[in-house]
């Protein structure tokens, strides 16, 4: 009888113990950050849209019912988009959150080499995402973007 109460016990623990990691909001944040990099990539401008506040507003001047013209002229100009991002930083605090990461824009498949895609790079651009938490989900409240390049040490 010990011995199976022994079992038990470790198969108990077996079992639980993959799920004893509760995901963090940086976790959650980041999820988004994935989730909108995929849906690029797939060109799903639906999934990227439910992504965002309605109330999103940036300082480019695009909101949440412009933003979705400005991903469709991309899209269509462009036949393959790979999203790499790097130097993801995301900080929450309470029901905001941001994230500061560079993404690698390039017009050709995922399954390129590095070296082959920086020729047809779409361009490194730096981001300055700010989240809100709206019923329990993290939804892209503003977005700041500029090249890489352009960003000068500011």
């Amino acid at each position: 009888m010990k011995r199976f109460v022994l079992l038990v016990a470790l198969c108990i623990l077996a079992v639980s113990t993959p799920g004893c990691h509760k995901e963090t909001e940086q976790d959650k944040v980041k999820k988004v950050i994935t989730t909108i990099q995929k849906s690029a990539e797939e060109k799903d401008v639906k999934k990227i849209i439910n992504s965002l506040s309605r109330t999103y507003g940036d300082p480019q001047g695009y909101s949440y019912d412009t933003i979705k013209g400005l991903l469709l002229g991309y899209f269509f100009r462009h036949q393959k988009i790979s999203v790499y991002i790097t130097n993801l930083d995301i900080s929450v605090e309470g029901a905001s959150a941001k994230a500061h990461f560079q993404a690698v824009l390039t017009d050709r498949g995922t399954s390129e080499p590095a070296p082959a895609l920086l020729p047809e790079s779409l361009g490194m651009y730096a981001f300055d995402v700010t989240f809100t938490k709206e019923s329990d989900e993290w939804k892209v409240a503003s977005a700041k973007w500029e090249r890489a390049a352009e960003k000068g040490g500011s």
